[in-house]
């Protein structure tokens, strides 16, 4: 025993040391693969800023090079007279384009005209880096905080040729730097534009204005001696990870991205959040860990059951060949037993069946008087018409003989469809349950004990003619007929005492098809045994029923899927309930 301990701790421990390894080796693939998404998303975002921002700043290069030539500028840098009209245009068109400011100045630097005149450079732009490259014809760049308007600024300068070739002056569009972070900032992830000077001076995240990257250094400090916030760098999968405490709209871990932008001589720069990636890796390695330790606890639990059952073998190989003698003996007997029950339940089956058509004949038998009265007057009233129709034929009067045969069809008429009920009734239905008109059948039933009804003065209401379409139900015909006989039997022979004698049936089709038949009869005495077989109320070696009628009722609309209860009504007499499951039609294939 202390061996297998030993054992099973080793197990155990390498078991959870194998673990900690996949679980590991999953984080650092998962995190991978969530890095390179995270690439390549923060690659195509930090493009998107760049091109947003370059397209931004091309529209007032564009601007510059364009108005460079306007014919009211061209007019004031040769005649030199009035800059008012020259102001005016670049008042409005600093106005329409949203520019900080539009300067217009010679070759030597002498400002002419600027939009903003009451914040003109009080130096000349002789030595300006922008101006200078635009005398030189080209379209001078440059960026800086504008101390006019203590904003950050960036400034396009286009030269204007004179007659002989040479630049005769330079027009300067001074863009508001902050007007353009206004249509992205706080858009997509942290990105910064960082200049030659390692000094952030455009970014959607506006706590990171102005901070510096100092030399040999991959991060940035805040400027005016600040303290710097911690920071951190390493490498993973790969990819250059900083962390960091910049703020509340900076992420924690973040990936750095970098795009160089030489068309406007700035550095793109972005931080994508990496908390999603590491969730990522960490939901993988979970899962693939809770995955081997649920394996690992099979494979010790499949261990474990197997050292017992190769412990209990030797037991059970022991116990088997004692008893293979007995189970045999015992099978042996089972098989004659299933044997005895299968006959039995044959026979149960014919029984029941036996007792349904015993049922049905005892109900025609109790309405055997009824029909006999019943048949015998149509065939007395067919021989007097038929003897009168012999008389009036003798005299010629033919329209009265055919009164009279006329009469002798419908009384066969009657006769036959009285047979039809009998005979229908009368029959074994061996057909399985199909689609069952329920009006159809409960007016057979009535037609069947219509007789009966009428001798005990007994009036039944039921207005077949309200339901104006078929009722389907799931039954079969015959079978179903004769349970609503029996209880049409059953609540007339409840009332033989009674003074009061009516029978109401009606159909509710909702939520399930229920029959209701009410009697105003004295109720039911036990209501939990009406339907036991030879159960009665009559006495003792009465002719009117063995007490089978409810019972054979009761199996019929079980083996139909459906219900049958009985209860006693509040205002006296008894209501049969009979539910019955809707017909469905079978959806074509």
């Amino acid at each position: 025993m202390r061996t297998w301990i030993r054992h099973r701790a080793t197990i155990l421990l390498l078991f959870f040391l194998m673990l900690l390894a996949v679980a590991s080796g999953v984080w650092r693939y998962g995190y991978g693969q969530a890095l390179d998404q995270l690439a390549r998303r923060g690659e195509a975002d930090l493009a998107l800023g760049a091109d947003r921002l370059t397209a931004q700043l091309q529209r007032y290069q564009e601007l510059a090079v364009l108005m460079a030539e306007h014919p009211t500028l061209l007019d004031l840098s040769n005649n030199r007279k009035d800059a008012q009209p020259s102001a005016d245009l670049l008042l409005e068109v600093a106005d329409k384009t949203a520019a900080l400011d539009l300067i217009y100045a010679s070759a030597d630097g002498t400002i002419l005209a600027t939009a903003q005149e009451d914040a003109v450079p009080s130096q000349n732009l002789t030595g300006a880096p922008y101006f200078s490259r635009a005398l030189h014809g080209a379209i001078g760049t440059h960026h800086a905080v504008d101390d006019r308007f203590n904003q950050r600024a960036f400034y396009f300068s286009a030269p204007s040729f004179g007659p002989d070739g040479k630049v005769a002056a330079v027009l300067t569009v001074v863009v508001d730097m902050q007007d353009v972070e206004g249509n992205w900032r706080g858009d997509g992830p942290a990105v910064y534009f960082v200049d030659d000077a390692k000094d952030v001076f455009i970014t959607n995240r506006s706590e990171l204005l102005f901070w510096h990257r100092p030399a040999g250094s991959t991060g940035l400090v805040p400027p005016n001696d600040i303290p710097a916030p911690s920071f951190s760098s390493h490498m993973s999968a790969g990819y250059e990870i900083w962390k960091m405490d910049w703020g509340p709209y900076i992420p924690m871990r973040g990936l750095h991205i970098v795009q160089d932008l030489p068309i406007i001589d700035l550095t793109a720069e972005a931080i994508v959040d990496v908390s999603f990636a590491r969730r990522i890796a960490g939901l993988q390695a979970g899962a693939i860990a809770a995955v081997v330790m649920v394996f690992g606890l099979i494979l010790l639990q499949v261990l474990e059951r197997r050292r017992v059952l190769a412990q209990a073998n030797a037991e059970l190989e022991a116990r088997v060949t004692t008893r293979t003698k007995a189970l045999s003996t015992t099978n042996e007997a089972l098989r004659r037993e299933i044997t005895e029950r299968e006959e039995a339940e044959a026979a149960l089956k014919k029984a029941q069946a036996d007792l349904v058509q015993a049922g049905k004949l005892s109900a025609l038998g109790q309405m055997s008087a009824g029909i006999s009265h019943e048949l015998n007057q149509p065939l007395q009233a067919i021989q007097t018409f038929a003897d009168n129709g012999t008389r009036f034929l003798e005299r010629d009067n033919t329209e009265k003989a055919g009164e009279n045969l006329t009469r002798i069809s419908q009384m066969a008429t009657r006769m036959a469809r009285i047979i039809k009920n009998l005979r229908a009734f009368a029959r074994n239905e061996n057909e399985p349950m199909g689609r069952v008109d329920l009006v159809a059948v409960i007016s057979q039933a009535v037609e069947l004990t219509e007789l009966r009804l009428n001798q005990d003065n007994i009036n039944l209401s039921w207005a077949a003619h309200s339901y104006n379409f078929p009722i389907y139900a799931l039954g079969g015909e015959v079978r179903l007929a004769q349970v609503f006989v029996n209880l049409i039997n059953n609540a007339a022979d409840a009332m033989s005492d009674s003074d009061e004698r009516q029978i109401d049936i009606s159909i509710v089709t909702a939520p399930r098809l229920c029959v209701n038949i009410r009697d105003t009869g004295p109720g039911i005495d036990a209501p939990d045994k009406i339907f036991d077989p030879f159960y009665t109320t009559k006495e003792v070696g009465s002719s009117e029923g063995m007490g089978l009628g409810l019972s054979i009722s009761y199996g019929l609309v079980q083996s139909f899927g459906g219900k049958i209860r009985g209860a006693n009504l509040p205002s006296g007499g008894a209501l049969f309930t009979v539910e019955l499951d809707q017909w469905q039609e079978e959806s074509p294939k």
